[in-house]
């Protein structure tokens, strides 16, 4: 599957990315999206970002979930935020998460023109090349 995403800011062209693997396609694209509107990282470092994923949930096939699922967390996340989601009832594995995320993002320069910056998964093969 190809999930896109494009964002503007103020009307004008601001980011271009997506994240690859299935079921965690949305995920990782909120997340990402997130980690540069809401918490001002970089293209890159938002990418790099440990990242959650939330599986064995309610299905389209119909399939109800019983157990409150399981939430897969990177080893970037910290044993703190771990204990507290632990002591809230949620089913917690540890492993490194499957996706693979691409941006470019489209900034001005304080020229009146732009840069862009671009991004790659850390966690899979790939470069991001500019000229």
């Amino acid at each position: 599957t190809i999930m896109p995403g494009f964002v503007t800011k103020n009307g004008e062209p601001f980011l271009s990315f997506g994240v690859m693997g299935g079921f965690m396609q949305p995920q990782g694209q909120v997340q990402t999206l997130l980690n540069i509107v809401e918490f001002g990282m970089g293209v890159q470092e938002a990418g790099d970002a440990a990242r959650f994923y939330h599986t064995r949930d309610n299905q389209p096939t119909g399939q109800v979930m019983e157990d409150g699922g399981t939430l897969e967390l990177e080893g970037g996340v910290c044993e703190s935020a771990v204990s507290a989601l632990a002591e809230r009832g949620h089913n917690i594995t540890r492993h490194a998460n499957s996706g693979g995320y691409q941006a470019i993002m489209r900034r001005a320069n304080g020229d009146g023109g732009f840069v862009f910056n671009g991004a790659t998964e850390m966690r899979k093969d790939g470069a991001a090349l500019g000229y």
